[in-house]
């Protein structure tokens, strides 16, 4: 696994002074990390600029000494069974859900957001000052910013091998352009478990925020990812950031999601994320198979 995929990153201006008080926050938080021996498996994508968009993707293929590919039938995963393992079986999920992670980029996407009406203002302000501003991680906040729809991009990660390595998932608002999501998807098996987990890396100047969320068959065929509470080590999300060295911590943010398929054949998913205890957003996505 290859640990070099970051580099050190210009800061300049007033938003570069708000970008690092944010790292240096995490780093107060957080533990120091060794991303070449015990800590391998946060290893993930950053990026050397403020403007996230895609461009972490052709660096992360450089480091690998690998290249990126666009074939208009890249997946998440090249093999859903990847996350087989005690207490979880490809084989008996719905084969439209394993089609829509091994082929992604054959389906289309709509999404309908919900916020927690006290927690929307500052999901507002964190989408404008950071998510917009950075183009990542800018989660809608109203309905009628994805009325036109999101676009979804799905670029494979080759290795030196020719081996698909990881999978950019970039999502963006069809009516505007801008990045909501720019996520680098594979499977990991965290230090201690039984299975592999799927495993998303979010780059960002300097640092990351990475979910490890655990599969779990559901008993009519679908599939529940969840990012629960617990010890660093566990499933979850985490803060990487290099600021006076690399550390990380643990984020209080839990997300589950629920892909089913409807009476009507329809492939959709809930997904609930959750600061703490409290969820901060709810949403639905419609997934439909391109042609």
């Amino acid at each position: 696994m290859p640990s070099r995929l970051h580099l050190p990153a210009p800061l300049s201006g007033s938003t570069a002074l708000l970008d690092r008080g944010s790292r240096i926050m995490w780093r107060t938080l957080g533990r120091p990390i060794d991303l070449d021996g015990e800590h391998a498996w946060l290893t993930a994508p950053m990026h050397t600029g403020s403007r996230i968009g895609d461009g972490w993707v052709a660096e992360t293929a450089k480091a690998l000494g690998g290249r990126t590919e666009r074939d208009g039938d890249g997946g998440l995963l090249a093999d859903f069974s990847v996350l087989d393992g005690p207490g979880f079986a490809a084989s008996t999920v719905h084969p439209m859900i394993r089609d829509f992670y091994e082929h992604t980029s054959r389906w289309r996407m709509e999404v309908w957001a919900q916020w927690n009406p006290v927690l929307q203002p500052g999901g507002e302000f964190v989408s404008r000052a950071f998510g917009t501003r950075v183009q990542q991680l800018a989660i809608p906040t109203r309905p009628l910013d994805v009325a036109r729809g999101m676009d979804s991009t799905v670029v494979r990660i080759l290795d030196s091998t020719d081996e698909q390595y990881a999978a950019a998932w970039l999502r963006t608002l069809r009516d505007t352009g801008d990045y909501v999501y720019s996520g680098c998807y594979s499977a990991r098996t965290l230090p201690g478990s039984d299975r592999p987990s799927v495993h998303v890396a979010f780059p960002l100047e300097s640092g990351n925020v990475q979910v490890f969320l655990r599969p779990h068959a559901l008993p009519d065929g679908g599939l529940e990812l969840s990012s629960p509470p617990g010890k660093f080590g566990q499933d979850g999300a985490y803060v990487v950031v290099r600021e006076r060295g690399t550390h990380a911590s643990r984020a209080p943010i839990h997300e589950s999601f629920r892909l089913y398929v409807d009476d009507e054949q329809v492939l959709r998913t809930d997904h609930v994320l959750k600061l703490g205890r409290i969820t901060a957003v709810r949403l639905h996505y419609k997934l439909t198979e391109i042609g």
